[in-house]
This record gives C-alpha cells, structure tokens and sequence, in this order.
C-alpha cells in the first residue's frame, strides 16, 4: 500500500508502529497487516534487517561453511584438503551481507505494503513515537492501534574492558583486519563461533572462560566436543580465568572489523596475555534504555516480566525471551497474526501448544556442530522432571559415520519417564544441524517414543542416529 493510499484510509496514522526493522519487526509489520486494509509503519536507525542480515546469522554462517568444508575434506580419504583464501571469503561475506546495502529489505517492506521510516524511534507518549533522523529533525508518529517494540538486543562490555575499544561480536563478523593473536572473552556460542572462524583465519586464539566450562547451557558431552574440536584447531581454553586488569595503548573506534589501537595487556590467573586484540562475547541483554519508556511510566523490567499496557507489545531479543533470531520471529508471525485477528474479526490462528517456549532449537556452527532442542538432563531434573536419558555416540550409525572417516561427537536425548515424550535433544557431530528439526516436532507434538520407533529413518543417512538413540532407551519404553 502507498503512503497516498494509506492517508486516504487512514488519515494518515498507520494501525501499526513497529519500532525497529529488524526480521523480528518485519515480520509481525507483515503478519499483522497482509490480507487486509491495516497499515504499518517501520522504523530503523540503522540497516533494515537488523542484526542478523548483516552482523550475526548471514555473515557468520557465510564465513563458517567455506572453513567446515575444508574441515570436511580434511577427514576424509581421497580427496584433497583445499585452501582457504582468506580475501576471497571475506568477499564471500559481503555477498552475503548485501555489502551493508539495505536497499532490497527497504523495497521487500515497501512491496508488502509497509512504510519504512528512517530515524531513532522513541516512545513519547500513548500509541505515539517521535523519530529523530540522522540530521536531527524529529517527526511524532501516532499509531491508530499499537506500537511494537522490536529493538533487538546490543552487547554486554564488562567493566574492565570498556576503555579499550574492544571488539564485539559486529567486528567478529565484519572482520577487515586479522588480529595476529586475539583474545575471546566469553565461552558461550558467540565465542565458539568466532574462535573457530578466526582460527581459521589465521588468529592466536586464546579464550578466557569464567566459568568450569565453554557452554555451559549444552549437555557436558556435547560442549566437551567442541572444547576438543577447537584446540585441535589450535584455540587455547582457559577455563576458571577472567582478566583482573587490562590495558591498552592508543585505544581508538578505528572501524567495525579493524584492530582498535596498540597491545591489549591483561592480568590474569594464568598470568599476563598480550593480544592485539580482544573480542568480548560476554553476552546480550534487550535493548530498552533509550525507547522511552519513561515517557509512559514504564522500566525496562515492565516490558520483561509483559507488564505492559494493551497497545504496547515487545517481541524478539527486546522481550527477554530467547534470543535467537528464528523464535524472534516465530513469536513475530504469532502475534502478528492475533493482532490483526484481533483487529479485523478474521478467525484467531490456532494457539501455540502450552510450554512451546521450551521447544526452542538451536544450532552452535563450530566444528563439530551442536544442535539442541528443549531441555537437557540437568535442566529436566531441575524443572521437576524424572527422566531417563539414551546416549550414542555420533558415529554409532552408517549414515553419520560416512561424513567423516574418523566422524566423532555424541548424541542424547532426554524423555519424561511419567508421559515418555521427548523432554530434549543433542547432537554434536559433523552436519548436527539437520537433525534437530525432527527432534523438534517430536517435542511440539508430545510424540510418545514408542511411536517415534515407527518412524523409519533412511539407510544409510545421519538420521539413523534416531534408532540408535532409541534402542538405548529401557525396553519398556519401546
């Protein structure tokens, strides 16, 4: 719809502000408007497709499956291990990253009827926003019906880092210049992929880990996987370690992906390391410091906990649920769908199944890839569960073993032993990410594991791993 069709419906006020454009603010901008008259608004200071089109998903996995191809070749007999060219995968990256050049979102949201808005938007009011452009000037925006925050997520800089202009995650991913040695700070999936990728590169990886172990919220076997994966990659793992003091010489924003000044120098339990540079990957929180909810009498904890007026909606890393951009927009196409039910008197979509949150799959693309669905065996146990669980190991079937000669990692599944459905699932191995999925549906649907045993997999492909998994389980539960 035009800005000329919308006035004449509307007077000019959209249905709908979604404030930020990112996938999760496109897609409930889409799924709250198609099929009907409503109009949307997006507003975005930055790229259109947010974090993930340009900074995390795409560049990451475009920089990541070039290295596990090479990693592949290298396990497997007759074939010749190929070079990485490093210029040539960076601009491999920049394809992917449409080379920061947001043009074909803004004409995707334009084509679906959706009025993109440069600017920072903030809350001044009830259903009101005021966007401040690039130059200054400011435009107050009312929406007829609600406003969307959708404002993604930023990094958490510990203290001792601050003044030194580390990397984060954004220059990981659009690295320009290699650092010789790099430290990681952080052991989570942001650290893991990074380490592997830069390793790859041509970095002195060295990680500091606070805690006993690099990912700690995957099963143990699955994370000790990785752990041996990425030192044989040449990554050193400091685990029980966090820098007490850092300094850095010439300290400077020198640009996204360059090396931000002299010798970083940091204290440590293990002694002092020297890198010329440092990426902190210590996590995200939502970003809600400045979208004004002040302005309409609510804290940052108002819109976590949902505490939120009936015109007010969060969605994606902004609403404190997973942040990942697939349930982003999961809930986006949910909510988005409710809103315009709500709004038009079309039929309500049918509702998610209660507890679905728990169903929230992830893929961590290090070598060997991990992918997990639901719960793992302490988080169960935590939750009240009593479980039973199955572990194989990854090569125990024809199908996975095939992918690498000597292909290594472990599976495991955690089932309710009162309903014997599927409370969670891991795979660490070559390829992991496309088993997860059916490990997925088998959560959402509460398919009891004995029926899963009537699910054939093919002969011989990694899904076998399914059957393996399953004879390991008592054979009542068969």
């Amino acid at each position: 719809m035009s800005g000329a069709d919308m006035d004449s419906n509307h007077g000019g006020d959209p249905d709908l502000i979604v404030i930020g454009g990112g996938p999760v603010g496109e897609n409930i901008a889409q799924y709250a408007t198609e099929d009907s008259d409503l109009t949307a608004m997006l507003v975005e200071a930055e790229l259109v497709g947010g974090e993930c089109s340009y900074w995390a998903c795409m560049p990451s996995k475009a920089l990541l499956r070039p290295i596990e191809v090479r990693a592949a070749a290298a396990h497997l007999e007759g074939i010749t291990t190929p070079e990485l060219d490093t210029e040539a995968l960076l601009a491999r990256r920049d394809v992917w990253v449409s080379h920061y050049d947001d043009s074909g979102q803004v004409e995707w949201a334009e084509g679906a009827g959706i009025t993109v808005v440069r600017g920072h938007g903030r809350l001044t009011g009830e259903r009101q926003v005021t966007v401040t452009s690039g130059d200054g000037a400011t435009t107050v925006l009312t929406a007829r019906r609600a406003v969307v925050i959708a404002t993604g997520s930023e990094a958490v800089i510990p203290a001792p880092y601050r003044d030194i202009h580390p990397w984060i995650s954004r220059d990981a991913t659009g690295v320009r210049q290699i650092p010789g040695r790099l430290v990681i700070v952080g052991g989570g999936v942001v650290a893991c992929e990074a380490a592997t990728w830069l390793r790859a590169l041509g970095s002195e990886v060295t990680m500091l880990v606070r805690g006993d172990r690099i990912l700690s919220g995957v099963e143990p076997a699955a994370a000790a996987a990785v752990r041996s994966g990425l030192e044989a990659s040449g990554v050193r793992i400091l685990t029980g370690c966090e820098a007490s003091e850092v300094a850095r010489t010439d300290a400077a924003d020198t640009g996204v992906g360059l090396v931000h000044g002299g010798e970083v120098h940091l204290t440590t339990p293990a002694g002092e390391l020297v890198a010329d540079e440092v990426l902190v990957a210590t996590g995200r929180r939502p970003r809600l410091d400045d979208v004004g909810l002040d302005q309409v009498g609510l804290e940052a904890a108002d819109v976590l906990d949902g505490r939120t007026p009936d015109w007010l909606v969060a969605v994606g890393d902004a609403s404190g649920e997973a942040p990942l951009t697939h349930w982003g927009k999961y809930r986006a196409r949910v909510i988005g769908e409710q809103l315009r039910a709500s709004w038009t008197g079309q039929p309500a979509p049918q509702a998610p199944p209660a507890g679905i949150d728990r169903a929230v799959p992830q893929v961590i693309f290090t070598d060997p890839q991990v992918a997990a669905v639901g719960l793992t065996e302490v988080q169960a146990t935590d939750a009240g569960h009593d479980v039973v669980t199955a572990t194989v190991p990854f090569n125990s079937a024809g199908g996975s073993a095939l992918l690498r000669d000597d292909a290594d990692g472990v599976a495991t599944l955690v089932v309710d032993t009162g309903t014997r459905t599927l409370l969670g699932a891991t795979f660490a191995g070559p390829e992991a990410a496309e088993l997860v999925h059916a490990a997925t549906i088998a959560i959402v649907g509460e398919v009891p594991v004995a029926l899963l045993r009537h699910a054939v997999p093919s002969y011989p492909t990694a899904s076998e791993l399914w059957l393996r998994l399953l004879e390991e389980l008592p054979r009542d539960y068969r």
